[in-house]
């Protein structure tokens, strides 16, 4: 097993990691492929179930996922010291590119998931152009010319897929291949539809889906391309490159409030066993000079991630990542998922192909924007309110705009994207009854069978900062009961889709100060009979021991065991739950508490609790519901309990207890 470096407390006061561990890291991961390689070194055949796609093409993910944190080795190091890695793929190139052997590769104009991997192999061989590519006999370049432009002419769907078009025919175009410039105009053309206010962008014009692919791909591989390839004023209009230099570095003042101060990234949204992948945006921006946040707190945010990984077992005891989180999860895998995926996590150590002088790897460590301050901020974009508190640690977001649909769908709710809440020690339930029927930072209508609604295709109303600092949201449509039974479509992130049985509509706002979230309810028309209750949840709590519960007259609680632990990234292994406590308090019309306790539903640990309150029956059509909802620490002091008053019509006031007053509307 490779043994890290002593850490460096003095360069890297925060983590502790320098460019000396991110190099061993790497190699410990590159190393423990080995028994995993194919004997012509063509693939990295991984243990665990196959995708979708076959063994073929989890084969091939192994090798190109690999091939990327391999490349980024190779880069940095300029070649030196590095032949063994380059010999071990240039054998793989060779074989895979071989029609003839049995280790060749699926081609991409006969298996979609194979044009995803032409990526990244495209990517490294011309980022490591002058030691492995011009080191290849004529005829493995011209098989790899070959394989590459079957993806030529080739459909792709309109998300962060046009990028792997992209880069692949750029690379063909500089290796003499066929390539078209008409493919190339049409995907930035559908790139340009994905750009959104503050740096944000969705992954797909229609769907409001924001999620981490925003920073690990469609971020990444635009810059990337302008930097590595030929292109600039010939494929890639002059303009676009200061357009996306500035989308990165408005989007980067968002990221990085967005890593809890233990280096966790924020659990949200499809494909987080790509985990440490988190980073890349940041490298993104030393990579290709975005003069976004400093030097020394873009390596403290990435090497935050990829310690908080290290240090929670990914990878795991063997150097192998696995479809999972911290440890080995496999219900976290989606339709495209098998045993080489994980490795797309290599994204985030693109700054190993940063050679040690550059000022990324040499500036001191500056503290993440959590430490050093409480943060709030409003993100447009995704509609989200942004909070994090320094005595926590933990970074949370309030979840008005994003659900993985478009306005007006009316598919159940996707857990990693609908939620009204998600944060960077917290995870929704993703299996059981809680992932099809929502319960945690949700608020539903329970019909007398007990189903809950969904509120996926709602309309935000808005998402803005009111004085004194405070954070407002709403948003809202008709609630609806889901039967996704029938519904065995394959999973890439959005709600799954049923029968419809509509409920009336329903308004949620929140208004959050300091942390302190009052969560705001209220439905719309005369009760038709269909439903029985309003019930509101709170933040889920995971810990691998049963946390502590309470129930009183209004008031419902969770709390991990443990004491608060420190909040630098690296130093302790324990669960990201300790000590978290989870509260919500009736302000207004609910009568009802209590707290459901689940088993194995989250990849944080094995028992989860979530506190709720509930109407005692139907409220009054235009009544408005309130409550305090608190995600913090069991060993801070709870926070003053705020008075929400109602009118005259849609307006809500929030009297704060040290006399601040925040007025909402509600719209009924």
């Amino acid at each position: 097993m490779t043994v890290l470096p002593e850490e460096d407390r003095l360069l890297s006061p925060h983590t502790g990691w320098t460019r000396a561990h991110w190099a061993a890291h790497a190699d410990r991961m590159l190393a423990a492929l080995e028994p995993y390689r194919s004997p012509g070194l063509a693939r990295v055949d991984l243990p665990g179930p196959a995708s979708r796609y076959g063994p073929d093409s989890d084969g091939l993910e192994g090798f190109a996922r690999s091939f990327l944190l391999a490349g980024f080795r190779i880069a940095g190091e300029r070649g030196a010291g590095q032949e063994a890695l380059i010999e071990r793929y240039a054998a793989g190139l060779a074989a895979g590119t071989d029609p003839r052997h049995p280790e060749h590769w699926p081609r991409p104009d006969r298996l979609g998931q194979a044009k995803v991997e032409a990526a990244s192999i495209a990517l490294v061989l011309q980022l490591t152009r002058a030691w492995l590519w011009e080191a290849l006999d004529d005829g493995v370049r011209e098989r790899t010319v070959d394989w590459l432009a079957t993806v030529v002419g080739q459909p792709y769907p309109p998300i962060n897929w046009v990028w792997f078009r992209v880069v692949v025919e750029s690379f063909l175009r500089e290796a003499g291949g066929p390539w078209s410039a008409a493919d190339i105009e049409e995907d930035l053309a559908v790139h340009a539809t994905l750009r959104r206010p503050g740096g944000w962008l969705s992954d797909g014009a229609e769907e409001r889906a924001y999620d981490h692919y925003t920073g690990w791909a469609l971020h990444l591989y635009p810059l990337l391309w302008t930097r590595l390839f030929d292109v600039t004023g010939t494929l890639c209009p002059p303009e676009l490159p200061d357009r996306w230099a500035a989308d990165l570095g408005h989007y980067l003042k968002d990221a990085v409030r967005l890593v809890g101060a233990d280096g966790s990234p924020l659990l949200q949204g499809r494909s987080l066993i790509y985990r440490f992948a988190a980073a890349a945006p940041f490298w993104a921006a030393a990579f290709t000079g975005v003069d976004a946040l400093p030097p020394g707190m873009l390596r403290r945010a990435a090497s935050g991630v990829l310690r908080h990984f290290a240090d929670h077992g990914a990878p795991d005891g063997r150097g192998l990542l696995t479809v999972g989180w911290h440890h080995a999860w496999p219900a976290m895998r989606q339709a495209y998922s098998g045993p080489g995926s994980p490795y797309w996590a290599a994204k985030g150590l693109l700054g190993l192909a940063l050679p040690a002088d550059h000022p990324v790897w040499t500036a001191r460590e500056e503290p993440l924007p959590v430490e050093t301050g409480d943060q709030a901020r409003v993100v447009a974009a995704p509609g989200w309110l942004a909070s994090a508190r320094r005595d926590t640690g933990i970074a949370l977001v309030l979840n008005h705009g994003t659900d993985h649909a478009a306005p007006g769908a009316t598919t159940a709710d996707a857990p990693l994207y609908a939620r009204l809440g998600y944060s960077t020690a917290t995870a929704p339930p993703l299996t059981g009854p809680a992932a099809a029927q929502p319960l945690d930072n949700a608020v539903v209508l329970l019909d007398h069978a007990g189903r809950a609604t969904h509120r996926a295709g709602f309309v935000t109303h808005y998402v803005s900062e009111l004085p004194g600092g405070v954070l407002a949201a709403a948003s809202g449509g008709q609630a609806r009961w889901v039967d996704t039974s029938a519904d065995d479509s394959p999973d890439h992130g959005s709600g799954r889709a049923g029968a419809v049985a509509p409920g009336p509509v329903l308004t949620v706002a929140s208004v959050l100060r300091d942390g302190v979230e009052v969560r705001l309810a209220r439905v719309a028309g005369e009760d038709a009979g269909t439903w029985r209750e309003l019930r509101l949840g709170g933040w889920p709590v995971t810990a691998d021991e049963p946390p502590t519960t309470e129930a009183t007259a209004g008031v419902a609680s969770a709390a991990g065991a443990g004491g608060r632990r420190p909040l630098a990234a690296g130093a302790t292994r324990g669960a990201p739950s300790a000590g978290l406590r989870s509260t919500v308090r009736s302000l207004l019309g609910l009568d009802r508490s209590g707290v459901t306790s689940l088993t194995d539903v989250t990849p944080l640990g094995r028992h989860t609790a979530v506190p709720w309150l509930a109407t005692a029956g139907p409220p009054s059509p235009g009544a408005v519901l309130a409550a305090l909802v608190v995600l913090d620490r069991s060993d801070a002091t709870p926070p003053a309990v705020p008075e929400v008053t109602v009118g005259p019509g849609d307006l809500v006031t929030v009297g704060w207890p040290d006399g601040l007053v925040s007025e909402v509307t509600l719209p009924a």
